[in-house]
């Protein structure tokens, strides 16, 4: 439950955030060009042109992310890329993966492989990433994305197909390993799996 509150919590400074700067790129520009309005409810894109990138539903968990910040790049089938731009550990003892998914090929992709193929998460979380995981190597434990008493994870859902060039803003909220454990490895479906230090 402590979880929930405090996505619901992130997301609701995240809006706030969002309403702040809108306010004032419509004072500071005059409204001119601002009248895009980012339907996918993302709260961390990072250029006001990506609200149409296609990622829908929850698509952040936090507001200080670096767009141009990677700490990993990793290739998928099909001509997509993930960009890793933030893992970090959080207090309340989970940890977020955020980064952007990037279809560099010619022909539209959407993310049905990425969900995972347990059953019940496939019926809570279509067109999600909720298939990622993280093993702590030093541990020998994987861990899998965070759910809510709804079998609904705590990740990135209702992404739209991609277009070419296009990218969307994803994140993964997992259990935290140890504090002794600062590296973990990532695996998305269809992605291959790459090392992730942690941060925070």
């Amino acid at each position: 439950m402590s979880i929930r509150r405090t996505t619901k919590s992130r997301r609701a400074v995240a809006v706030a955030s969002l309403a702040a700067a809108l306010a004032l790129v419509v004072t500071g520009c005059g409204g001119d060009e601002g009248g895009k309005t980012g339907d996918s409810g993302s709260s961390s894109s990072a250029k006001p042109s990506d609200g149409d990138k296609g990622a829908g539903g929850d698509t952040a968990a936090g507001d200080n992310v670096d767009p141009n910040a990677k700490l990993a790049e990793i290739k998928g089938q099909g001509g997509l890329t993930l960009v890793i731009q933030q893992v970090k550990r959080d207090s309340g003892g989970f940890i977020t993966v955020q980064g952007e998914i990037k279809n560099e090929s010619d022909q539209p992709k959407n993310s049905a492989g990425w969900v995972g193929a347990e059953s019940a998460v496939v019926a809570k979380n279509p067109n999600s990433v909720a298939g990622a995981t993280l093993v702590d190597k030093a541990g020998k434990k994987r861990y899998y994305i965070l759910r809510d008493t709804d079998s609904r994870c705590l990740c990135t859902t209702g992404i739209l197909p991609l277009q070419p060039g296009k990218s969307t803003p994803v994140f993964m909220q997992f259990p935290a390993p140890p504090e002794t454990s600062t590296e973990v490895d990532f695996t998305l479906p269809t992605f291959a799996t790459t090392s992730l230090k942690i941060s925070g």
